[in-house]
């Protein structure tokens, strides 16, 4: 029977190693089905959580003995070191190269967010900018709160920053940020942050309703005697190049990120259409279908059972609970500000998952009102998410980055 059961390598490992991996690979093999079913019917984001799912089934179904006699895989090793032996993989494991040359400098994160620059529209912002920032600072609680939480609990301070990041629901941000403040644990905290955006999709809502009574949830965004006056191309294209210039000054730490952001609205508002195109559609598409591939196979069981991975499991957790109610508690002060004439449920939106936060509090209201329309002013508040949490991300790495 043995003889038999070694010729199939996934098998005969699961007898090789201890029960609490043989359980944390079945669980992530079962996790990885999830999130591809969740994908596909759009309860999760299908463009990174299906490739994220598959690569977490084959990662833990695909253990084998290596040449040295270890359990390992021929997906990635994201600890290597040694030059040679690193030559020798990049050969061997199937997406070394990618994780490699892409992954572990944080050029992915770059490329992603050249992407998203691409398809944002910063009008909706420029329009609003003062209600836009003070959600998007209020959303910010859990990116704030969790580092000193993070301390206490003894974690070193480029880690404890690092997973307060999650806070901001910003993928490329964590990736970035953990890689230069935390690297010894920069995958494990990148994982957490991307499997944790899920929980923006399912928690938030629930969030919404327990903190925020139907009838305001069904308000329509305030209403203004004159319609905002989007600004045009050339007003929006010079925002970009003096906030980009601005930024870079101030963190030249995150420099490359906030360059790879702007480079992408650059050349929407400048009507570059053939790399709008390039950038909101390879670029873009081809680093997420990557990223989630390295993300799920770097889920193998025996990375995400390292006892020092569960403090960040949690305070990840708290980082994104804290961040929904910070924005929502935004939300109600410009509420009470403008004299109940502003929906809370859009504060929801300044936490920068984009454009997912602004389309839940659009459809949250929409249950209660059909007719309410609160999706420019959530906009707003999104993307001046993205950018209070890139200046964050700044704060972190120009102070903790080792």
């Amino acid at each position: 029977m043995s003889g038999w059961i070694s010729l199939f390598q996934g098998i005969d490992t699961m007898f090789d190693a201890n029960m609490m991996i043989v359980v944390g690979r079945l669980a992530l093999i079962a996790i990885g089905v999830a999130l591809v079913f969740l994908g596909n019917k759009g309860v999760l984001e299908p463009l990174l959580m299906i490739p994220m799912g598959l690569g977490m089934i084959a990662v833990n179904a695909g253990v084998l003995h290596l040449a040295d006699g270890s359990l390992g895989t021929l997906f990635v090793d994201p600890l290597i070191t040694d030059y040679g032996q690193l030559m020798d993989t990049l050969q061997v494991d199937f997406l070394q190269p990618v994780y490699t040359f892409t992954f572990s400098n944080g050029l992915i994160a770059c490329l992603v967010f050249m992407g998203i620059g691409s398809i944002l529209d910063i009008g909706y912002m420029m329009a609003r900018p003062m209600q836009s920032m003070i959600l998007a600072l209020f959303a910010e609680l859990g990116t704030v709160l969790v580092y000193p939480i993070g301390v206490a609990l003894g974690l070193a301070p480029g880690k404890a920053a690092a997973v307060a990041l999650i806070g901001g629901a910003d993928g490329p941000m964590v990736l970035y940020g953990s890689l230069t403040m935390a690297k010894d644990v920069f995958v494990p905290i990148t994982v957490i942050a991307y499997l944790y955006l899920g929980l923006t999709y399912v928690g938030y809502p629930y969030l919404a309703k327990i903190m925020i009574p139907a009838q305001l949830r069904g308000m329509s965004a305030m209403r203004e005697e004159k319609p905002r006056k989007i600004p045009g191309p050339t007003a929006r294209l010079a925002f970009t190049v003096v906030t980009c210039a601005l930024l870079c000054l101030l963190f030249p730490v995150a420099a490359p990120l906030f360059v790879s952001l702007f480079v992408g609205v650059a050349v929407k508002e400048a009507n570059l259409k053939p790399f709008v195109d390039f950038l909101s559609g390879p670029v873009l598409y081809g680093s997420t279908l990557f990223l989630g591939l390295l993300l799920g196979v770097l889920c193998e069981a025996r990375v995400l059972l390292n006892p020092e991975v569960l403090p960040l499991l949690l305070l990840g957790i708290l980082a994104l609970l804290l961040s929904g109610i910070g924005g929502i508690l935004g939300g109600y002060f410009l509420y009470f500000v403008t004299g109940g004439k502003y929906n809370p449920l859009i504060g929801m939106a300044g936490v920068s998952c984009v454009p997912t936060t602004a389309k839940l509090a659009q459809k949250e209201a929409a249950k209660v009102n059909p007719g309410a329309i609160l999706l420019p002013q959530a906009l707003g508040a999104n993307i001046c998410g993205v950018i209070t949490t890139a200046i964050l991300c700044g704060i972190y790495t120009t102070l903790l980055a080792r």
